[in-house]
């Protein structure tokens, strides 16, 4: 299927005007304020409202969002985006002030407190903090925890470093050398998953953590994920759990069950809102009993009265973020996970695995490894991963994620999610089955229908250009 985004003038200029450059007029405006606390360099439009929302409209046209087809982009992908939860966080109740008293938010806390409790027992872990802002935010946090963790055991001088499989995301390494450590990149083994010698190679007394995510990000279950613990705390660290992936294993696995120590959540991701670019998202951290007095500042808990109230756990690594961290994303997740309940968690990850097998047995590339949980990683063979994904935007479809893990080479990293149908699971495979045919010279011009073409993504990403004037050059 062919798939030409929305163009509006006719000479084929994809340019949508300014608001300020529609329909302004001057209108004098009587004010009884001082001259110096008034201004007239203000270019307000005199728009009607067909007008302005026809404008946002097309703007919001000229991008390829959730809402407009497949969006398989793996690893880090926009979810299902139930609308019910944008109606909840929008209401007025919902906007809390950061400085009320405890005593005037108790739904608040409660709230909070419910969410803590919720993510505790998804996850298998006996503490939750809601304060990390992203997923990001949460790796650090975790890795402050076990570095409070290890200083409070007299190691912190001796375990600097921290061990990283070589297809774990990017943030991880970020992470850990952010907050000080010497990252040991393990190497994966012939079917994707931990290599148990490295491991045994790589970990020691001066192994503080290793960050794990499973089913990793080439879908893949570790099948040894006991073994992997038992290695790890015998050596005395710390086994950490990259939760991006957690949608796979909703109501059916726990991390805390596996022997880790300490998560974070993708909230935004596996709990109702986009991400990848759209944020905000959130990233609860839960940790094991044993580390619990290292949570960030504040923390909720309910009295023996029934009281919510915030408090400073005995050794916590202090405060993250304002408040509550990113509140209204903490809103969505506690209202979907209450939707659904414990069945429908069960089943949106059921869902999930079955999708993501279902499109890598149609897929026309090579796809090494499996079987998959919620994604799949395929190999662009002679052609250029970069290419494949740019025309797949002329068929409807949105990109997967290309060139990583880098153990697979031209890789397409591909997660089709819990929400698509088989009808978008086929529109995805067919995009698939005719980029595999076509040229290199098509490849190289794509994307054709698309309102804006092949872009500088290095320029982009290095020298952007922000601005809400339009720009002479």
């Amino acid at each position: 299927m062919n798939y030409d985004q929305a163009r509006w003038t006719h000479d084929d200029e994809t340019y949508e005007p300014l608001l300020s450059e529609k329909g302004t007029r001057d209108v004098e405006v009587e004010s009884s304020l001082p001259d110096d606390l008034t201004r007239d360099s203000l270019e307000l439009p005199e728009l009607s409202e067909p007008e302005l929302a026809r404008h946002y409209v097309r703007l919001s046209e000229q991008n390829y969002g959730v809402d407009s087809g497949p969006y398989p982009l793996g690893s880090c992908t926009m979810k299902y985006n139930p609308k019910f939860t944008e109606d909840l966080a929008a209401r007025p109740s919902a906007a809390v002030h950061p400085d009320r008293s405890e005593e005037s938010v108790q739904g608040t806390l409660g709230l909070m407190h419910g969410l803590q409790d919720q993510l505790a027992r998804i996850g298998g872990m006996d503490a939750v903090t809601l304060q990390p802002p992203a997923g990001a935010a949460g790796e650090f946090a975790g890795i402050r925890i076990a570095a409070a963790f290890h200083e409070a055991n007299g190691e912190g001088d001796q375990r600097t470093e921290i061990v990283i499989p070589d297809s774990a995301h990017g943030t991880n390494f970020a992470s850990a050398a952010l907050a000080g450590y010497d990252v040991v990149e393990l190497p994966s083994a012939d079917d994707g998953r931990v290599d148990l010698d490295a491991l045994d190679a790589a970990v020691g007394e001066e192994t503080a953590a290793l960050m794990l995510t499973n089913p990793n990000t080439l879908g893949l279950f570790e099948r040894d994920i006991e073994t992997i613990a038992e290695t790890v705390h015998d050596a005395g660290g710390l086994l950490y759990y990259d939760g991006a992936n957690l949608n796979a294993l909703l109501g059916r696995a726990r991390p805390g069950d596996m022997g880790f120590d300490i998560m974070h959540y993708n909230v935004h991701k596996t709990f109702a809102t986009p991400h990848g670019g759209g944020g905000p998202g959130a990233g609860p951290v839960g940790v094991v009993d044993r580390l619990a007095d290292f949570l960030p500042d504040p923390h909720v808990r309910q009295t023996d009265d029934g009281v919510f109230e915030t408090y400073t756990p005995e050794n916590s690594v202090g405060h993250l973020h304002g408040f509550a961290g990113n509140w209204l994303v903490l809103v969505k997740a506690y209202a979907y996970i209450a939707r659904l309940g414990d069945d429908g968690l069960s089943d949106a990850s059921a869902k999930a695995v079955l999708n993501a097998n279902y499109l890598a047995e149609r897929v026309p590339y090579d796809v090494p490894h499996g079987p998959f949980h919620h994604e799949f990683v395929a190999s662009a063979g002679d052609q250029d991963a970069a290419d494949v994904a740019k025309r797949m935007l002329d068929y409807g479809v949105h990109p997967p994620t290309t060139k990583w893990p880098d153990i697979v080479p031209e890789a397409l990293m591909t997660e089709p999610t819990e929400v698509e149908s088989k009808r978008s699971l086929d529109q995805l495979a067919d995009a698939f089955t005719a980029v595999a045919d076509e040229d290199d010279e098509t490849l190289h011009a794509a994307p054709e229908r698309t309102t804006a073409r092949r872009i500088d993504q290095t320029t982009a990403a290095r020298n952007p250009r922000l601005s809400w004037q339009a720009l002479d050059d």
